[in-house]
This record gives C-alpha cells, structure tokens and sequence, in this order.
C-alpha cells in the first residue's frame, strides 16, 4: 500500500479489539511533520482549516478521532452511534475486493479476499454497532474537545428500528444525546448498506421528511446532514429535495455502493448469513462525484443553499480536487485514510499554496 502497511483499523481484529487496542499504524503516534494552514475556508459558518475529513465509519472513539485531528483531518466524524446498545457483526468485517472494471449500483458480484493492493476497495460490514449512550456520550464529548482551531468533530447517529418509539422518535433521540456532547455538527445516518440496498431508509421520502422534522425540532440550533446513498438520477432524488428544502442544512453523500462479496470458490465471503455488503474506496469514486454533481444541479435549480459532502474513493490531492470541482463545500475519505493517514497533508501541501 501507498505510504503505509498497516491501516489504522486493523481488518484481521473484531471491531472490539479495534476499538480498545486501536487506533494502529501511524495513527499509534504522533505526526513526524504538520502542515499549517494560514488562509482557512469556509464549510456552513465555520472557518475550517481545509473542508477534508474523515467520514463515519473508521473513527471509532475519541483516540481515533484524536489521531485523526492531529493528522490535519479537520472534519471528523465519529462512528455512528445508536439510543441502545447494538452488537457488531462477527469477522470478517473488512475484506479488499477486486472488481473487474467499474462497480456499478446494481449489486455487482465481486472477488474479496485480505489481499489489500492500491488503489484500494474494501467491502465492509459491521451493522453499525454501537455502545449504551452511557459509554459513547463522554467519549464523543472527550473527542470534541479535542479540536483545535479550525476543526470539527461531527456526530453521526442512526435510529433502531424495533425500540419502543417511532423510529423518528428513536431518531430524535439520538439527536439529542449527540446534541449533549456538544458536537457541533449532527449527520443523520439514513443509508446503511447493511438493511439491503432496497430498504434503505434514504429511499423512503415520507418517512425522510418525518424523522428530518423530528429531529429538527428536538435540536433545532445544530446544523443537521443527512448521509445519503447513491441516487441513479435527477428524478430520483428531485422530490426528496424539494421535502427537505429549508428542513435539514446539507447532505452528505455517498455511503457505500452494495456488492454480493465472494471468496475464490464463488462463496460468500462474509458469510452465508451476510450475501451482501457495503463496497467503499476507490471502485465507487464515480458514483460519489456524480453524486455530488447532481445534487449541486439540483441545489441550483432550487435555488438552494444547502452544503454538501462528497464521500467515496478518495486517496489523493487530484481526487479531493475533483469533488471540490463537483460542488462539494467538503470532501471526506474512510478508505484511502486508513491506508494513508498522511493524506490530509499531503492534500494541504498540493492544494494551499
């Protein structure tokens, strides 16, 4: 791999071992060298240092978020959270895939196996595991006082379906816990690859504007994202824009492409019991620009001023630039930073002059 062996989410651990042992790497220590912005940017009414981060997934707790921060990610986003207590799927969890040419949103099937080469795609599945409130609360809260001038720690929380409230309740629950900690920032999870690539509940409009309403209402001075999947046509996402316009303040897209994973004897490589998973880094790029582009067309032709935050397969100075040149008003990577904690930096040193 680029720059680094060893990612800072080890892919043979469980996720719990990642989350007590972690992070590895060079995120383990402290950066050799930092590059210091003196014309900061603006992301909503913030001056950030640079609009680049680290979407939800990867960070798992504040030491992550930490090591982040200090590798110049200056909008992190820590590992969704839930209302209750909610286990991870078993390993594997992170397998490298190989697809043969560009993976399309129609549920490809791909070879993955632990042989992670550059550039590179991973499959992913955890369920969105989360600790009780009690536990993630004063670590989220430790990891947003951890920001120093010009960076931000966003809270990313998903509802539960089956709890004893609606799921917009559930939803506006999790808001207002996320809120206590003083996150600055609130994303709304609502495209977890792991309810199936047709029941995800970005998909479901009325339902969107039910559980953005609620949340709205439960914290109504924090800015609000809502994590999108990936929209195949203007069409497609139009009426859900036109519900949310003046409701939620941007959107962050994408989340993952979904792929049917199998190991070299044509199997289920996570298992029989997980056919199906989310596919992140560099075989999705395309499908998180065009994203991107749509909703800043669409944002046009509303006459809208919502932000947007492209998401997906970015591993490079010329790929962070590519999103900007979309219309993202910020740029994240998951994939390509646990591979090469130093790309904050070295999308600093290419970009500022």
């Amino acid at each position: 791999m680029k720059k680094t062996i060893t990612p800072f989410y080890d892919p043979l651990l469980s996720y719990e071992d990642n989350y007590e042992q972690g992070p590895f790497g060079d995120f383990a220590h402290s950066p050799k060298t930092v590059i210091e912005v003196t014309k900061p940017s603006h992301f909503l009414n913030l001056s950030v240092n640079l609009p680049f981060g680290i979407p939800a997934g990867p960070l798992l707790n504040a030491n992550y978020v930490k090591a982040a921060l200090a590798y110049g990610f200056d909008l992190c986003v820590y590992k969704t959270v839930r209302t209750k207590a909610h286990k991870s799927h078993p390993l594997p969890n992170v397998l490298s895939i190989h697809p043969k040419g560009q993976l399309s949103h129609q549920v490809d099937t791909v070879l993955a196996d632990r042989n992670y080469q550059s550039p590179i795609s991973i499959t992913n599945s955890f369920g969105v595991p989360s600790f009780d409130p009690d536990v993630w609360q004063e670590d989220l809260a430790d990891a947003v006082n951890a920001a120093k001038k010009g960076q931000y720690v966003i809270g990313s929380f998903q509802g539960t379906p089956g709890n004893e409230a609606t799921i917009e309740k559930d939803y506006a629950l999790a808001a207002r816990l996320v809120a206590q900690t003083n996150a600055p920032i609130l994303e709304a999870n609502l495209s977890c690859p792991n309810e199936g690539v047709h029941k995800l509940l970005c998909f479901d409009f009325d339902k969107v504007e039910r559980v953005a309403k609620e949340i709205k209402n439960a914290v109504p001075d924090k800015p609000l994202f809502l994590k999108l999947a990936y929209f195949a046509n203007d069409d497609d996402v139009m009426p859900l824009l036109k519900k949310l316009h003046g409701v939620v303040d941007g959107f962050s897209t994408i989340n993952t492409l979904s792929a049917r994973p199998v190991d070299k004897n044509g199997d289920p490589a996570l298992g029989h019991d997980r056919p199906a998973g989310g596919v992140c880094g560099d075989a999705i790029r395309w499908a998180g620009i065009e994203m991107v582009m749509r909703l800043a067309r669409l944002r046009n032709e509303l006459a809208s001023d919502f932000a947007i935050i492209g998401v997906g397969g970015v591993s490079s100075a010329q790929h962070y630039q590519q999103y900007i040149d979309a219309g993202a008003n910020a740029v994240m990577s998951a994939t390509g930073a646990m591979w090469d904690p130093n790309l904050a930096f070295e999308i600093k040193k290419n970009i500022i002059k």
